[in-house]
């Protein structure tokens, strides 16, 4: 688990300045992972098709 994902586990309980500063990352830094979100889950999601599709070749090719 990432730093920052701690920190977005548990801002519903404690203050996102707070933990921040537990874990030591910036609170610019924090948002900027937590913006970038649906940009990891998009390349998340086509590298998983790229792997399916690369295994389906090797499996053609042998």
């Amino acid at each position: 688990m990432s730093r920052f994902q701690f920190v977005a586990d548990h801002q519903s309980t404690f203050e996102v300045k707070r933990l921040c500063q537990v874990v030591q990352v910036a609170r610019s830094s924090f948002y900027k992972w937590l913006s970038a979100a649906p940009a990891r889950a998009a390349r998340q999601t086509a590298d998983a098709a790229l792997a399916a599709r690369i295994a389906v070749a090797s499996r053609e090719v042998v």
